[in-house]
């Protein structure tokens, strides 16, 4: 019997503020680039007092936020199972997700008390992105959010890596998993960032336990992951602790393991100026190729050409209607 929903997302709402800073603005606020940083509301604050709002741009967000809306641009049904706080912002996170045609868990009136998270996303001119975030209420993500009826549902469960960082959030991974490991739903799994992986090893072996159905990483977390020193000894050790797997490799593409066999995907000419949300909409795409019967290597392809045309744009969204024609450009 078909499943409801292709994908089942779990990870931290957050609502996005993106803008464009220099390298200068990074060492006057004494901020590590390249990484994602939690802070707190004050710190937090200072900064977006220090940027220059007007110009910046808002959206529901956080990584799997960005994954399951780039799968239902393409086409996937999709469920995101998130916590927002009873304020503006969780208003705002509700209303965005629902006008891209994603189910949730979210429902107006109803949120706690407290404050809505927000992530500050930092792009300089060579495209690289930079967060600090503020977790806010989405810190507290528990197993209270897992919407096992939903889960159930669901072809397969997306974890977001970020969830490592709190108790709350690791205990809503593994009893996400183990209930998708009892439904028969795959299980996919990002590890989301370097930091998560670097700071947090121990806990995201804990959830990866004994092996996942799907794993992305971008090419420095998986050396993190396996402690190894080069992407091909990290991409052997990989196999034992993931069906399959896809290692993004930035300008080179990304290398998929199928179960049997390693596939080269390369990538697709393109100039960039923003690569946040890159290896979310690689990961949407692939999923929502592989729930339509694609094969690794084809889902890899669309995935690699969607990324390389979010990252020629400022946001980690497709523009309206570009998924489909992105779909019809290599399958029909």
């Amino acid at each position: 019997m078909a499943k409801k929903y292709h994908v089942y997302g779990m990870g931290n709402a957050l609502v996005d503020i993106v803008t464009e800073v220099t390298d200068e603005f990074f060492k006057e606020h004494s901020i590590e680039k390249g990484f994602m940083t939690l802070v707190d509301e004050n710190r937090q604050q200072q900064l977006t007092n220090a940027i220059h709002m007007p110009s910046a741009d808002r959206q529901c967000g956080g990584s799997a936020a960005n994954t399951i809306i780039g799968a239902a641009q393409f086409g996937a049904s999709c469920f995101y199972s998130c916590k927002v706080a009873n304020d503006e912002m969780g208003d705002f996170y509700h209303d965005d997700l629902i006008s891209h045609n994603v189910s949730t868990n979210l429902s107006p009136g109803s949120h706690e008390e407290g404050i809505t998270g927000k992530c500050l996303v930092m792009t300089t001119p060579d495209a690289e992105r930079t967060m600090n975030t503020f977790l806010g209420i989405t810190a507290s993500y528990s197993t209270k959010e897992v919407d096992e009826t939903v889960l159930r549902d669901s072809e397969f469960l997306y974890i977001e890596g970020y969830l490592v960082t709190g108790e709350p959030g690791l205990n809503a991974m593994k009893e996400a998993k183990r209930l998708a490991e009892e439904y028969s739903v795959k299980t996919a799994l990002t590890f989301s960032d370097p930091s998560m992986v670097k700071y947090f090893k121990d806990q995201m072996a804990d959830v990866v336990g004994s092996g996942v159905d799907l794993l992305f990483c971008n090419e420095e977390e998986a050396m993190l992951f396996t402690e190894t020193k080069t992407v091909d000894r990290a991409i052997e050790a990989l196999k034992q602790k993931a069906k399959t797997f896809v290692v993004t490799l930035g300008s080179k593409g990304a290398l998929v393991f199928d179960g049997s066999e390693e596939i080269k995907i390369d990538p697709f000419p393109t100039t960039a100026i923003d690569t946040n949300g890159a290896g979310d909409l690689f990961a949407g795409a692939f999923l929502y190729a592989l729930t339509q019967g694609k094969t690794h290597a084809e889902s890899g392809c669309l995935a690699s050409l969607a990324s390389s045309k979010v990252v020629s744009k400022w946001g980690p969204r497709l523009d309206e209607g570009q998924a489909k024609t992105l779909h019809d450009q290599l399958f029909s």
